[in-house]
């Protein structure tokens, strides 16, 4: 597998006392970077991935994180009505 995998997962508090989920992506090189999802990208990430728990989504390419980030965002343009 190509590109970047999850290599952590850690329950964080949001800047609005929220809990959210800081997936730590590691890359080839051996760099890291750490990526805050909400708690809808999460169930998305973790449904996406047939995962029974956060933890269990270690090992899963960085596409599946950047899918939830998307699905995250999108819903707010069906709310609004946009395209």
């Amino acid at each position: 597998m190509g590109g970047a995998v999850i290599s952590r997962v850690q329950v964080a508090a949001a800047h609005d006392g929220e809990a959210e989920l800081v997936v730590v992506l590691r890359f080839e090189n051996g760099g890291e970077t750490r990526v805050a999802l909400d708690e809808y990208a999460v169930r998305h990430l973790i449904e996406a991935c047939g995962a029974e728990s956060a933890d269990a989504i270690v090992g899963q390419s960085w596409e599946m994180v950047r899918d939830a980030l998307e699905a995250s965002s999108n819903r707010y343009f069906a709310v609004r009505g946009e395209p």
